[in-house]
């Protein structure tokens, strides 16, 4: 499929997103926060908040537990940020997302993918070979195009399929 098709392709899924209402917004805040509560007494040692602003439900996990849940390079965070959205959307006619913060992991994540953008793009420079990344989830993949994206000497794209996609930083 061409880009033209696919950027067409994710036209009409946007055109035909059902925008959530209160009413779905309420239910599917009220699910995440049922499961969190029988999960917190479960997992025991963590505390939780849940709050809804610019269209997503926010999930903010802290504890002396809580860094098990993050796991290898956030695995653990993605796959249970996954799990809530599925539950959030539960018995719903619209789709609501959920976003999931352990700890402010994310917020260290993006300042290390970051750093790394800007290394390998200097490195990239100074040895003029394109450099391709580690397999990335989509949101990590984004801060290195978004880091790189004013760099007029350098390029970014991505190559590969999901799981396994990869950013690839080169000279322009």
């Amino acid at each position: 499929m061409c880009q033209r098709e696919e950027s067409e392709k994710r036209h009409k899924i946007l055109e035909n997103k059902i925008v959530a209402n209160q009413k779905d917004i309420d239910s599917a805040t009220e699910n995440v926060e049922r499961f969190l509560s029988e999960f917190s007494k479960s997992f025991g040692g963590i505390t939780y908040t849940v709050s809804y602003e610019n269209d997503f439900i926010n999930v903010k996990i802290n504890g002396d537990n809580a860094s098990k849940l993050i796991g290898y390079r956030g695995d653990v965070l993605n796959s249970l940020q996954t799990i809530l959205n599925s539950i959030a959307s539960k018995h719903l006619e619209s789709k609501v997302r959920v976003i999931l913060n352990i700890g402010n992991y994310k917020e260290k994540r993006e300042k290390a993918l970051e750093e790394l953008a800007d290394k390998v793009s200097k490195t990239v420079l100074k040895t003029g070979k394109s450099i391709t990344l580690e397999p990335m989830v989509a949101y990590e993949r984004k801060i290195i195009h978004n880091r790189l994206q004013q760099n007029s000497l350098v390029r970014t794209y991505s190559i590969g399929d999901e799981p396994y996609r990869k950013v690839v930083i080169a000279k322009k």
